[in-house]
């Protein structure tokens, strides 16, 4: 017997949507101006590697939504992440059902943070001494070659003492990021056969791109300072991102590939002269909201997400380059972080936010990550500061301080 999808009122509170998520049943997508709750597979899509994996992955997409719509399934949708590297396989499903609402608004009156009451065992990988080690050779190539931008990243390996309420923590991800977008995603088995069941959770504050119709929006990220508790300090902070001619060369560099990537699917584009700042209740950030008309209909938003990633933001300049770099220094393989989660329809309009700010999770593990922009100018010290900075979303949320690392 085929269920078909079903779309809640207009009436159905998001909370409700947030209350009903389910690790591994569910894909749960917050926007600051929608609520997204996905449940059951009604169709998965191929899983195919290689290196041309994800300039076919909108074609992939595009069959399956078809052949759902065949089946009369209503209102089909492809759902899930997009890894960082694309040759790996993307993990999307159409799902049996979507329920949609507003946006996340919590009561004031309700205690709707909690820590997770779970006590942890910390390892960062790479060590502090290391990921500064890798950052200098990073620096290196720069000066000896062409590359101009590479993000490097590290992780923390948390082990709990007991199960992780995945749910609990999307509620503190949601409460503390209501800006953001909000994301848990179910992912494969690991491969060693460890992890049955892992979950791809965070609350990223970039939105890669988005397509409504003949409108699309790019609004990358890209230079960052960390925030401060006292205000004074905090609009210094913010005013020396604005002014440093480090950060805005990063952005400035991020802006242009993006533009550079968009401009073949756009009749028009309209790129901002300069960045403007936005926050997140961890970080300052340069922002460029970048708006285009596209010029063919056919065009998803998977396809333009498919030509953006990986962007500057996430990779480096050259992108080749950066990758290489990216293979050689860092030494864990990112997975879906800094890769792309969200959504397609049938229609094409659809939305994807970059995997930052997240973290890998099974029953009693969390695999966190952060990564900062390395570029000339960049200081080791600075890069592994920044990192620690963006650590502080998900520890946050799991009731945890920023002195983790010294918690081992």
């Amino acid at each position: 017997m085929i269920t078909k999808a079903s779309v809640s009122s207009p009436q159905m509170l998001a909370a409700q949507l947030l209350e009903s998520y389910e690790a591994g049943s569910s894909f749960f997508f917050a926007t600051p101006r929608r609520t997204i709750l996905a449940r059951g597979t009604f169709a998965t899509v191929p899983h195919t590697a290689g290196a041309d994996a994800l300039e076919r992955l909108p074609s992939r997409v595009a069959a399956v939504l078809a052949d759902a719509r065949q089946a009369d399934h209503d209102i089909p949708v492809a759902v899930g992440a997009v890894p960082f590297d694309g040759t790996v396989p993307a993990q999307l499903v159409v799902p049996m059902t979507i329920q949609r609402a507003g946006p996340l608004v919590f009561d004031k009156d309700v205690q709707v943070h909690r820590p997770l009451g779970a006590s942890y065992t910390v390892q960062p990988v790479p060590e502090p001494s290391a990921y500064a080690q890798g950052v200098e050779r990073a620096l290196t190539l720069m000066k000896s070659g062409p590359l101009r931008k590479v993000v490097l990243s590290r992780s923390l390996h948390l082990s709990a003492n007991s199960p992780i309420d995945l749910r609990q923590l999307l509620r503190n991800l949601a409460w503390r990021n209501p800006s953001g977008y909000t994301f848990a995603v179910d992912l494969p088995p690991s491969a060693d056969g460890a992890s049955a069941q892992r979950t791809l959770i965070g609350a990223s504050p970039e939105l890669l791109v988005s397509r409504n119709g003949f409108q699309v929006l790019a609004n990358p990220l890209a230079g960052s300072a960390a925030r401060s508790a006292d205000p004074m300090e905090d609009q210094e902070r913010a005013r020396k991102l604005m002014a440093s001619e480090k950060d805005l060369r990063e952005h400035a560099v991020v802006i242009d590939a993006v533009a550079e990537a968009l401009r073949p699917y756009c009749k028009t584009l309209d790129v901002p002269a300069g960045p403007s700042l936005v926050s997140t209740a961890t970080m300052w950030h340069l922002s460029s909201r970048i708006t285009g008309e596209l010029a063919d209909p056919s065009i998803s938003s998977l396809t333009l997400a498919a030509a953006l990633h990986p962007t500057p933001a996430v990779c480096g300049y050259p992108t080749r380059l950066a990758h290489e770099a990216i293979g050689s220094i860092e030494p864990f393989e990112r997975g879906y972080y800094t890769g792309a989660v969200g959504w397609c329809d049938a229609t094409g309009d659809g939305q994807w936010a970059v995997t930052i700010r997240c973290a890998e999770a099974d029953e009693r593990t969390l695999r966190l990550f952060a990564g900062a922009g390395i570029v000339v100018g960049s200081t080791p010290e600075s890069e592994l500061a920044e990192t620690e900075a963006k650590f502080r979303t998900m520890l946050q949320a799991m009731g945890l301080g920023p002195s983790v690392e010294a918690q081992r």
